[in-house]
């Protein structure tokens, strides 16, 4: 009787470990392929903040592996000799799910690398810089998730708010952008009663609005004033923005756009900020520009016609035109991949490189099946030399050629406004693979 015991319960258990351990021995397989191939790929440099791991503390239990939300996408996170590990840098986005779900502390969260170093502002746990009075809060901090910037902006908002005191003549705060970080610093400072104004040179939205249409953003839950919870876990471009918009009307928040921050100077105890339209004096500046404050141009001739664009924002409508798209990273790649997907444009991508080491591995694949598929021409080691009002003039290693063409979208990233930051007196750090 009791050989037949311990066959009940051991049997079970028996097949448990059995199956964990293939379990483990194919996520092993998996991390190792992955990360062979982003190897191949060359997309072993991060591109901003990520984890660190500690092989010394590491217990291999691969929890971080399972709380990484881009696993969907392509393994980020991997086991590999039962230590977790970064198999695939390229596709982090910094969500930070990995050090909070790991129970022994083995993972840090770090900018840049020891080849690829990251320009970050030196900031206080309240976002205020090395200049008293001047904060930042979301991408341009080194954050540039939606959920984290949403949060940032109403925290230093409120850091304003307890620091600060209010002067007469003055504003409270003047807010630069209108992305996820100055909407909800906008929000913030309504719902507290601060004077306040918030310039945008472009839309509501930041670097949302810039994603190619129906393209998909990622947020958790999060706590907004004057909104309450936002629980918004996958959702679209369009459908967020539209969201964002309601709020605005319901809510009365007040956003001045087409507006541009000129220059921001000491004044008496506050700023005095000359936009493209007037001056403000103001108590506290929130800086929520993103770190891509202007678009990366070409500097070639005819760049300045208006068939030249910077971002795709319907990719219907290139139906029926010739169109190139400047670029090799993941903005480049979902523009053309978009376009393909949606209309019968006839479509080029141009790109320096000899491939497209910076995308993600998703938007390569999106491209490969259009390639195939013959919906999508790919021109590798490729420069624009010029464009003309109705073709575009390419140097492929030496050789010139011209080609036929209605429209340009140069997806080449922006300038980070490091020169901005630095003669506004901020202090800016390099950072090598450091917290």
């Amino acid at each position: 009787m009791s050989n037949w015991v311990w066959i009940v319960y051991l049997a079970p258990l028996l097949l448990i470990w059995s199956w964990r351990l293939r379990r483990r021995r194919d996520v092993a397989v998996e991390s190792r392929v992955a990360h062979q191939e982003s190897q191949r790929a060359g997309q072993m440099e991060p591109v901003s903040l990520h984890p660190l791991i500690n092989p010394a503390l590491c217990v291999g239990c691969g929890e971080c592996v399972k709380a990484c939300p881009e696993t969907s996408d392509g393994r980020v996170l991997g086991m590999i000799d039962g230590k977790a590990e970064l198999v695939t840098p390229g596709n982090c986005v910094g969500h930070s799910a990995c050090k909070a779900s790991c129970p022994v502390g083995a993972i840090s969260l770090v900018f840049g690398s020891e080849k690829r170093g990251v320009d970050i502002p030196l900031l206080s746990p309240e976002f205020e810089t090395n200049v008293p009075g001047i904060y930042i809060a979301g991408e341009l901090g080194g954050m540039g998730l939606i959920r984290n910037a949403l949060v940032q902006g109403r925290q230093a908002v409120e850091a304003i708010a307890r620091k600060h005191q209010r002067r007469k003549g003055m504003h409270d705060v003047l807010i630069v952008g209108a992305g996820p970080a100055g909407f909800a610093a906008s929000l913030t400072a309504k719902a507290l009663g601060l004077k306040y104004i918030t310039v945008e040179q472009e839309s509501l939205g930041g670097c949302v609005y810039q994603y190619p249409r129906a393209k998909l953003v990622m947020t958790s839950p999060v706590e907004v004033p004057l909104i309450g919870e936002v629980r918004i876990t996958q959702t679209s471009k369009e459908a967020l923005l539209e969201f964002w918009q309601h709020v605005e009307r319901e809510t009365g928040v007040a956003i001045q756009y087409r507006e541009r921050v000129e220059s921001i100077t000491r004044h008496g105890a506050g700023f005095a900020v000359k936009t493209s339209t007037g001056y403000y004096a103001t108590r506290a500046v929130l800086l929520a520009i993103g770190r891509r404050g202007s678009p990366r141009k070409l500097g070639i001739p005819g760049e300045d016609l208006p068939k030249v664009v910077y971002r795709l924002i319907d990719p219907y409508q290139y139906s029926g035109q010739r169109v190139l798209i400047v670029g090799g990273g993941d903005s480049a790649l979902e523009a053309a991949a978009s376009i393909a997907e949606s209309c019968d444009a006839e479509i080029a991508i141009c790109h320096r490189g000899a491939s497209f080491v910076r995308a993600r591995s998703s938007n390569r694949d999106r491209i490969e099946r259009a390639r195939r598929a013959g919906r999508l021409q790919v021109e590798y080691d490729t420069r624009v030399r010029q464009i003309e009002r109705d073709a575009v003039v390419l140097e492929h290693k030496g050789k010139v050629k011209r080609m036929p063409n209605d429209a340009v979208i140069v997806a080449a990233g922006g300038v980070v406004p490091t020169d901005f930051l630095k003669h506004v007196g901020v202090t800016v750090q390099t950072k090598y693979g450091t917290a």
